[in-house]
C-alpha cells in the first residue's frame, strides 16, 4: 500500500468524527465542513510525509488550532459588526443539517423497532445539545477524550495544556452534561 493509500484510507476514517466533533464546537454547518476540509488539505500538504501513526495527533492539533481560529475571528468580526451596525436587524441564521440526516443514508437501522429508534434519536439529540452547551475548552476536552478516546496526554498536546487543565475541563464537562440530562430525565 502507498503512502498516498494510507493517507486517503486515514482521512475517510477521521472525516464523519471530526465533522461532528467541530460542528459540536462551532455550532455551524458550513463552517464546521471548511474547518474539517481545511485541516484535512493542511494535513495532507504539511505532514504527508510523516508516518502514519503521527497523522492522527497532528489531525488533531491541526483541526483544534483551527476551531480556535475560527471562534477568534467570530469575535473579531462580531465586534465590528456590533460597533458599526447597532441597529440592523438579527437575522435567523438557517439550521445546519442534523446529525439525524447524516445518519439517516445510515442502514444500520433497518429491521429495529421505531419506538425504540424513536426514543433513541430524541436521546442523542438530547446528548448533543448538552454537549453543545459546554463552554469550549470542557467541549474540546470531553470530545477528544471520550468522542475520539484519546489519553489525557494526548488531548494535553492537542489542547495545548497541562494533563491536569484536562482533567478538571473533563471532569467539569461530565458533571455539567449529567446535571443536564438529568434535568431532562435521562439517565446515563
Amino acid at each position: 500500500m502507498t503512502d498516498k493509500d494510507a493517507l486517503d484510507r486515514f482521512l475517510a476514517e477521521v472525516e464523519r468524527r471530526a465533522y461532528r466533533s467541530v460542528l459540536f464546537t462551532v455550532q455551524d454547518h458550513h463552517s464546521a465542513l471548511d474547518i474539517v476540509q481545511n485541516a484535512m488539505l493542511k494535513l495532507c500538504e504539511r505532514y504527508r510525509d510523516r508516518p502514519p501513526e503521527e497523522w492522527p495527533m497532528l489531525f488533531q492539533r491541526i483541526l483544534q488550532n483551527a476551531i480556535t481560529d475560527h471562534h477568534r475571528r467570530a469575535r473579531v468580526r462580531n465586534f465590528w459588526l456590533r460597533l458599526m451596525a447597532p441597529m440592523r436587524d438579527q437575522e435567523e441564521s438557517s439550521p445546519g443539517e442534523s446529525l439525524e440526516e447524516l445518519d439517516a443514508a445510515d442502514t444500520s437501522a433497518q429491521g429495529q423497532d421505531p419506538l425504540a429508534l424513536a426514543d433513541g434519536r430524541q436521546t442523542m439529540a438530547a446528548i448533543e445539545a448538552a454537549i453543545a452547551e459546554l463552554p469550549l475548552r470542557q467541549r474540546q476536552a470531553f470530545l477528544l477524550r471520550y468522542w475520539e478516546d484519546m489519553d489525557v496526554e494526548a488531548v494535553a498536546r492537542v489542547m495545548g495544556c497541562s494533563a491536569g487543565s484536562v482533567k478538571t475541563h473533563c471532569h467539569r464537562a461530565i458533571h455539567a452534561l449529567a446535571k443536564k440530562l438529568k434535568a431532562k430525565g435521562i439517565a446515563l
